[in-house]
């Protein structure tokens, strides 16, 4: 959630870090702050309440520089949104600043302890107990000799309970970081005599593309020479380095007005290239790496758990679906914040699906430790190489999204789906539920997809139009029934999340049991009405689906319906059609997914809405 950036080297070290923030927007924050040394001024700190253009102009009034340095974007947890709370925080001295991604939960504990001994604190957080127990260890001889600044941020690690990354540097202690992990995600950048150290990737891919993700329990020292890594006691460590192939001009814009935007039109190739490699035509195979669960194993299945949050709890839902029908194996969706609240009972022969856009989502990594220490084997959806989701999986499936800055998800999931259906596809064929020939059909249906796509933005404008009749409704309601149920659910996601529309997915056969209560001539009610023609159960279900929109329309409520192309009947009773190609029943949600995004990007932009960062919520979150 809250962004962090620190950098040693020759670069200018303020329009270093200022850009790196600006690049952690997406994850949201309140108030913002920098602290930077080595120009001979001491160590200096400014900080803002709001957004980064209120510090970039108090930086402007009052210049600072240096040659290293660390800055913060707060999500308020402690203490209220002021430029006051705002990080940096410096101990008593003035001498050591600390940053703060996280939660520290017996901060009250170690406050009354260190107030007894004379330190005196000025805000309402519990960042500021870091800065005062790293004092309270450097300046404490031992044998003479003063600790390092590491050795007094390693005891000051010890004594914190909660979740936390954070970097800490002292004018003392030149051109030296001290970062720390337990919980939150901190990457380290590795560059030419220059180092970084940031909450995520995006905030240093303009300067390198090589770098390290810190494990729980790891503390780097970073210097213009290199990066020490040791755990906690100090017993040196290695991490494997990655290489990051996304280019950094796909974290921009690109010419669209907003992220979002641009990421919803992300989605052909976000399909494509979590495709690409795994799948062949001729054979109709698909093709898995990074498995340390053999095809046994997965033969032997007698249940899936999968966890998620959010939105990828959706593409759970959605996968259920899939796995069921394509490889016969009951699967149970959770969410990843309840699921270890629960005591879950873990069966022999099952494993836990894990699904995470960034891999760091606190919920969903306390959910995969629950599994496995009940003693069953964990795969992950993932879209982030070397994140601590997969590095604790007996598996990854890596969706090849690229960075997605939006809070609001869009690639990521259809990425997810994609994923989900090629899993559902390998299990079917393995387990024997899927032939060959089977599979060469749906192979060749996926493969079709990213076309498909691309034909739904020819009607981006129509969809625009749409929105301007719906900008200023209250409440909306969406249906589906089956696979298409969950697309309605995140449909409705969607645009609470970024119009603040109240909005709710329903299951449409659940319309008598209440809902209908709510239809009036004021709410728009949109329903999820698209038919595979080769499939029964999918023309079943969409007969049933019409006799909702015919519900609808007798209680004067208004229908926008989601539609196959070809169909003509729902004109006759719909009020406004948005077609989609046609597709097999399990991908068709991809393609339904589409237009719901850009009808809630268009009613957003329509009502004045922050679409790329909207009010209250973080990309990742990263603290419970």
């Amino acid at each position: 959630m809250c962004g962090i950036v620190g950098y040693v080297g020759k670069k200018r070290v303020v329009p270093v870090i200022l850009d790196g923030l600006k690049r952690l927007e997406y994850r949201g924050y309140d108030s913002a702050g920098i602290a930077v040394a080595g120009n001979g001024e001491g160590l200096e700190v400014r900080r803002a309440e709001g957004k980064l253009r209120n510090l970039e102009e108090v930086i402007r009034l009052k210049p600072m520089d240096g040659t290293y340095g660390i800055g913060h974007t707060r999500w308020a947890t402690h203490g209220r949104p002021t430029e006051e709370n705002a990080h940096p925080h410096r101990d008593c001295t003035g001498k050591i600043v600390v940053v703060h991604n996280g939660i520290i939960e017996n901060y009250l504990a170690l406050k009354k302890k260190l107030a007894e001994t004379g330190h005196k604190f000025s805000t309402e957080t519990d960042t500021e107990v870091i800065a005062h127990l790293v004092e309270k260890y450097l300046f404490v001889k031992a044998n003479g000799s003063r600790p390092s600044l590491e050795e007094a941020v390693r005891k000051t690690v010890k004594e914190l309970t909660g979740v936390f990354a954070i970097a800490v540097i002292s004018a003392d202690e030149p051109n030296k970081i001290v970062a720390a992990r337990n919980g939150p995600p901190a990457v380290i950048g590795l560059g030419k005599d220059e180092y970084f150290v940031a909450s995520d990737v995006p905030a240093i891919l303009y300067h390198t593309r090589d770098l390290f993700f810190l494990a729980d329990g790891d503390l780097a020292v970073i210097t213009p020479t290199g990066v020490q890594l040791t755990d906690f006691d100090g017993k040196p460590i290695q991490r494997q380095v990655q290489h990051i192939t996304w280019d950094p001009i796909m974290a921009e814009k690109g010419g669209f007005k907003h992220f979002m935007l641009k990421e919803i039109y992300e989605q052909p190739r976000a399909v494509r290239d979590t495709t690409l490699g795994r799948v062949s035509l001729d054979s109709g195979k698909v093709f898995l790496d990074e498995m340390e669960i053999t095809e046994k194993e997965f033969k032997d299945l007698r249940k899936i758990v999968i966890a998620a949050c959010g939105t990828s709890w959706h593409a759970a839902l959605a996968g259920k679906f899939m796995i069921e029908r394509l490889a016969r194996v009951p699967v149970e969706v959770d969410y990843a914040s309840e699921y270890r609240y629960r005591d879950p009972i873990v069966e022999e022969k099952s494993i836990t699906l894990l699904i995470s856009q960034s891999g760091e989502t606190a919920d969903t990594i306390a959910a995969q430790r629950e599994s496995k220490a009940k003693g069953t084997k964990t795969l992950a959806i993932c879209n982030v190489v070397g994140s601590m989701i997969t590095r604790e999986a007996a598996g990854t499936i890596y969706t090849h999204a690229g960075p997605e800055i939006g809070v609001a998800s869009t690639k990521a999931f259809t990425a997810q789906l994609t994923a989900l259906f090629l899993f559902a596809l390998y299990l079917g064929e393995v387990r024997g539920a899927v032939t060959p020939e089977q599979a060469k059909l749906l192979i060749a249906e996926l493969n079709r997809l990213p076309g498909k796509l691309e034909s739904i933005f020819t009607h981006d404008e129509e969809i625009e139009d749409l929105a301007k009749t719906f900008q200023r409704s209250q409440d909306f309601l969406f249906l589906g029934r089956g696979i298409h149920y969950p697309i309605a659910l995140e449909g409705a996601l969607k645009l609470k999340e970024i119009s603040y529309i109240h909005a709710e997915g329903y299951p449409a056969g659940e319309m008598k049991h209440g809902p209908n209560a709510l239809i009036d001539e004021k709410l728009p009610v949109v329903i999820i009405a698209t038919c595979d023609r080769n499939s029964p159960a999918s023309i079943q279900r969409y007969e049933k689906t019409m006799s909702n929109v015919r519900e609808v329309k007798a209680r004067s409520g208004t229908v926008i319906a989601i539609a196959t192309e070809g169909d003509d009947e729902i004109k006759e009773a719909a009020d406004h059609v948005i077609y989609v190609p046609e597709a097999p029943e399990l991908l068709a949600p991809i393609l339904e997914m589409v237009p719901l995004q850009l009808l809630a990007y268009h009613i957003a932009v329509r009502r004045g809405c922050d679409v790329d960062q909207p009010r209250n919520l973080a990309k990742s979150v990263t603290v419970e």
